[in-house]
């Protein structure tokens, strides 16, 4: 790591872990979704919306650290990247639970529950990498082993779309169904995101 001679603002790593804990919260409530019925779904979907306010709360916390810091631990540009894909996460979650109860749909396609089980192993991994950017350590399996899980969650994906498309789903079925497994797999998308970014900050203060 780069030697400096002028004191960072530490505060960014707190915030950072905070924001990937709450993501847990997140993927826990989409792990619940899989097993409830109607009333329990408008109840979690409540409850996921309450974890995504937070979750914004914590981004425009970091924005508001990062605009009012003279000495950041790293790039300014990579500590909004980060904080924004993570934002990004929750917002795809929130919105993957939300459209389930606005399509009042009866019954989730096989495969999702492997798009939300991939998820919440990338949430796992994320809260857990977080705390080590203030040494930079111990974050390369990390990244290696969120890229795998973003392939995974592609072939997944795929999967899925061939099943809606199979001729056994009316359209406007496919339709809704599409909706959901397309905003899952962008939530993916971006825990892949996160990881290129700690993997760029990692690199430069190499």
């Amino acid at each position: 790591m780069r030697f400096r001679l002028t004191p960072r603002e530490t505060s960014f790593y707190d915030m950072f872990a905070a924001s990937a804990d709450n993501i847990v919260t997140g993927s826990k409530l989409l792990m619940e979704l899989l097993g409830a019925d109607t009333a329990g779904r408008a109840e979690i979907a409540e409850r996921m919306r309450a974890a995504e306010h937070a979750g914004d709360d914590a981004t425009h916390a970091i924005f508001h650290q990062l605009n009012s810091s003279f000495i950041t631990p790293f790039d300014r540009e990579d500590i909004y990247n980060l904080a924004s894909s993570l934002d990004d996460i929750m917002d795809f979650m929130e919105e993957a639970v939300d459209l389930v109860v606005l399509y009042n749909v009866e019954q989730l396609p096989k495969g999702v529950e492997q798009q939300i089980e991939v998820l919440a192993r990338a949430a796992e991994l994320t809260a857990e990498a977080m705390p080590n950017l203030r040494t930079m350590s111990n974050l390369t399996e990390y990244w290696i082993e969120v890229n795998r899980l973003e392939n995974q969650a592609d072939q997944i994906h795929r999967k899925l779309l061939a099943h809606l498309f199979n001729g056994k789903y009316e359209a406007i079925e496919v339709l809704k169904l599409k909706q959901i497994v397309d905003v899952l797999e962008e939530a993916a998308d971006a825990f892949e995101h996160v990881a290129n970014t700690v993997e760029t900050i990692a690199v430069k203060e190499s």
